[in-house]
C-alpha cells in the first residue's frame, strides 16, 4: 500500500518520497495504524521486514505534531550497530522537522554524548548498558517520555539485558505507548510483553518462530575440511563475483585469525567484534560500506542491524549454533530487492548444525565442490534435537522491496 493511506504530516510523507519508499511493507501496513491510534503494540517482525520504518514513522510523526520540545521517546536496541542504523533512519525520516535525536551506546566518549543530550533531542536511541550510566549521573530524566520502544526484545533477551531494561522502564512514566518488536515471540518475550505493555495490539511480520531466508538468496554448502578451511575461503573470495562480502566466524579470536589471514592473502579486510571499541568498529563499517575493504569479517554481534545494501556475498566460515543466527546472517545479502548468495564453509563435524537448518528451514541446501579440494560429500544425519527451534514452524518470507 502507499504510505500516503496513513494520516502522517506533510513533512514526514516527504521524507518518504525523498527516501524512495513508495510502498508499505505489511508489517508497517499492520503496525502504523495501531501506533498512531495510540495502542501498545506488540509485533513478530524479522530483520529486513521494514520494522524501523514501523514504528519510526508514527513516532515521528506524533512528536512533530505536538512540537516536542523535551526528551519524549527512547528506543532501545541491543547494539550499537542497530543503535546507529536506527539513529541514521531517523535523520532522513525527521529532516522536515525540527526533531532531533542523540544516539548513546557504550565504547564512545561520554562527553561527546553529553554534548548531544545538552543541545536537546526529543528522542533517544541507545543501548540499555549506556542509557544506564547516564541515569546514574543525572545526565539522563526518563520522566516525560510519552513512547518507549524496545527493538529486537528476544535479542535483548539472549544478551542477559533483561535486568538493565527492568532498570529503564521502571523510570519511564507508567502513561506511556510502549512499542516492542521482536524476531521471535518466545516464553521470555511474551513475559516482558506481559510486564510493560497494556493491552497491546498484535501483528505479526511473520507468524512463525522463523521466517526462511528470501527466495533472492542462493544458498550453497561448500564442503571442506578444518584444515582446508583457511585455504578454501582465499580461493572463494578471490572470485570476480565475489564484490563485496561478509564472513561470518563463530568466536572473536577466530575472526581475528581469519581477517590476518585474508589480509596475509592480499586481500583488503576488516574485523569487527564485541571486543573492538567503538570507534574502532566506526571506522571498519565506514570503510567497509566505502567499499575501502572487500571483506568484513564479523562475529555474530554484525548479524542484526546491520544494513549493508550493496553486499554481494555471506560467508559463513562456521556454521552457527542457532537456526535464527544463520538466518540473520545470510540476511545481510540481497537487501533491497537485489540477488546474493551465501557461502557456508561445512567440515564433517558440523554435518549436524547443517541438519538442524535444513529441517527447520524446510530445505535442502546445495553442495558444491570448490575445484581444488578434496571432495567431500556433507552426509546430513537423521534428526536430532540440539535446539529448542527445531519444533518452529516455518512460512515463507514476505519480504518486499524497498524495505526500511
Amino acid at each position: 500500500m502507499s504510505f500516503s493511506i496513513f494520516d502522517l504530516s506533510s513533512e514526514v510523507l516527504r521524507a518518504v518520497r525523498e527516501r524512495g519508499y513508495q510502498e508499505a511493507t505489511p508489517i508497517q501496513t499492520d503496525a502504523i495504524p495501531q501506533i498512531m491510534a495510540g495502542r501498545d503494540l506488540i509485533a513478530t517482525a524479522q530483520t529486513g521486514s521494514g520494522k524501523t520504518g514501523a514504528f519510526l514513522l508514527p513516532l515521528i510523526d506524533r512528536l512533530h505534531r505536538e512540537r516536542a520540545v523535551h526528551l519524549s521517546a527512547i528506543v532501545l536496541a541491543p547494539t550499537r550497530e542497530l543503535a546507529a542504523q536506527i539513529g541514521r533512519e531517523f535523520e532522513l525520516l525527521a529532516r522536515h522537522t525540527r526533531l532531533c535525536a542523540a544516539v548513546v551506546v557504550g565504547g564512545e566518549s561520554m562527553e561527546r554524548q553529553l554534548r548531544k543530550l545538552r543541545h536537546g533531542a526529543q528522542v533517544l536511541i541507545a543501548c540499555p548498558g549506556r542509557l544506564i550510566d547516564h541515569i546514574e549521573r543525572g545526565t539522563v530524566q526518563l520522566d516525560r517520555i510519552a513512547i518507549a520502544v524496545i527493538d529486537e526484545a528476544d535479542r535483548l533477551l539472549d544478551m542477559g539485558f533483561l535486568p538493565q531494561l527492568r532498570h529503564i522502564m521502571h523510570r519511564v512514566p507508567r502513561a506511556r505507548q510502549t512499542l516492542m518488536f521482536s524476531a521471535t515471540m518466545a516464553a521470555g518475550v511474551q513475559r516482558i510483553a506481559r510486564e510493560f505493555l497494556t493491552d497491546p495490539a498484535r501483528v505479526e511480520g511473520a507468524v512463525s518462530e522463523i521466517s526462511a531466508p528470501p527466495e533472492t538468496i542462493r544458498q550453497v554448502v561448500c564442503p571442506v575440511t578444518n584444515d582446508n578451511k583457511g585455504r578454501m575461503l582465499l580461493e572463494l573470495v578471490q572470485r570476480p563475483e565475489v564484490t563485496s562480502a561478509i564472513v561470518f566466524t563463530r568466536t572473536r579470536e577466530r575472526a581475528d585469525r581469519v581477517g590476518k589471514l585474508l589480509v596475509r592473502g592480499g586481500i583488503k579486510a576488516i574485523v569487527i567484534h564485541g571486543e573492538r571499541t567503538q570507534g574502532q568498529r566506526n571506522a571498519a563499517l565506514a570503510g567497509f560500506r566505502a567499499a575501502t575493504y572487500r571483506v568484513l569479517v564479523a562475529t555474530d554481534v554484525a548479524a542484526r542491524g546491520l544494513d549493508i545494501p550493496d553486499v554481494s556475498h555471506v560467508i559463513n566460515y562456521d556454521l552457527p549454533e542457532a537456526v535464527e543466527s544463520y538466518v540473520h546472517r545470510i540476511g545481510r545479502t540481497a537487501r533491497m530487492g537485489k540477488s546474493g548468495q551465501a557461502l557456508s564453509l561445512v567440515t564433517p563435524e558440523e554435518r549436524a548444525l547443517l541438519g538442524q537448518i535444513e529441517r527447520t528451514l524446510h530445505i535442502k541446501l546445495e553442495q558444491e565442490t570448490v575445484a581444488g579440494f578434496e571432495q567431500l560429500q556433507i552426509v546430513v544425519p537423521k534428526p536430532v534435537r540440539l535446539f529448542s527451534s527445531a519444533r518452529m514452524r516455518v512460512r515463507p518470507s514476505r519480504m518486499r522491496s524497498p524495505v526500511f
